[in-house]
């Protein structure tokens, strides 16, 4: 893209920002002025930093397609981590093998911000950055390490499930219900009607903005300060549905353990309010909690369509992620039309 005609901080999408406001640097950067722009291309228009990017991937899970760069805040400049290193971002260019590839950064940046700023949803640190020649990268800052240096305990729930490639055979993380990851919650976390609250509306957010890579691994327990496990914060939050054809869900036994449909979802093929209730009664969100946490998940939210004309999707996927959204806000209501 065009990097001197940037509106929107490319952090948190506030207007009048040329490059990261100083909010998004606070947050994202510890306050030191990094540009938006990195000092290399892309490593297959840049020989010099080609062999560095390679060997880098060695170091790093790539989940599915898209490949992840750990990086290192140097003085105030963002540069690849040399062995040894521990990274303090992961940056993750345009994968390949998708539908609308291009677009893949900026749907994972918005649908990150629209979870923070919209639904009040705890997520990683993250922006937009660009290679020297406007080529968009997603970069997100590493919760689990310290400022001081070590890192935060961290557990996956593919590994609180007890769940591996070796025991159960490549879709592991896919071979369960979010039914039963409320239920991991409340083994594992001593306060775990706060945080089963958090991850009830993270999983009406995976569903409302079409996440359909909300599988074990993309939710963790990170441990606190006080050396107890709480959720950590959101992180892989991307709308799925603009580059590949998905379910409604992630997981395959979806909602629920015994398959449970209510009435609305036999008659619209799709989960609506009351799934999502009975889905809450079950994991062990308070009964009086329960609306009060579907709310803004089922009203229209006039500032997810101004993120969205905001964001560095280009115009027919902004459309496309309206659409969608408008659509699963009414599965979400039991309808087919606009309410």
């Amino acid at each position: 893209m065009n990097l001197s005609e940037i509106q929107y901080c490319p952090g948190t999408l506030a207007e009048g920002f040329s490059t990261y406001s100083p909010s998004c640097l606070r947050n994202l950067f510890n306050g030191k002025k990094v540009s938006h722009v990195l000092p290399f291309d892309p490593p297959q228009q840049s020989e010099e930093v080609a062999e560095q990017f390679i060997e880098n991937r060695k170091r790093i899970s790539i989940s599915g397609v898209q490949e992840k760069l750990s990086f290192i805040l140097d003085k105030n400049v963002l540069r690849l981590t040399v062995e040894g290193e521990q990274g303090t971002h992961i940056l993750k260019p345009i994968p390949r093998d998708l539908k609308k590839v291009d677009q893949v950064p900026a749907n994972e940046h918005l649908t990150m911000q629209i979870a923070r700023q919209v639904y009040g949803i705890h997520t990683a640190e993250n922006a937009m950055i660009f290679f020297r020649n406007g080529v968009p990268v997603y970069v997100t800052k590493r919760f689990d390490v310290k400022r001081e240096g070590g890192k935060w305990g961290k557990e996956d729930f593919a590994t609180l499930a007890g769940k591996t490639k070796n025991n159960a055979g490549a879709n592991f993380k896919y071979e369960y219900s979010y039914e039963e990851m409320g239920l991991l919650i409340q083994k594992y976390v001593p306060a775990w009607r706060v945080e089963i609250e958090k991850f009830f509306s993270l999983v009406l957010f995976n569903y409302l903005f079409s996440n359909g890579d909300a599988h074990l691994k993309n939710f963790s327990l990170l441990e606190s300060a006080d050396g107890d496990y709480l959720l950590s914060p959101a992180y892989d939050l991307i709308n799925t549905s603009i580059h590949v054809d998905d379910t409604d869900f992630a997981l395959d036994k979806g909602l629920f353990t015994d398959g449970f449909r209510s009435e609305s979802w036999k008659k619209t093929g799709h989960p609506g309010k009351d799934d999502f209730i009975q889905l809450a009664k079950r994991i062990g969100v308070t009964e009086s909690r329960i609306e009060k946490t579907l709310g803004p998940f089922l009203e229209r939210q006039h500032f997810v369509e101004t993120l969205i004309t905001r964001s560095f999707l280009n115009d027919s996927t902004k459309r496309g992620y309206l659409l969608n959204y408008q659509t699963r806000r009414n599965y979400l209501l039991g309808s087919t039309i606009e309410k």
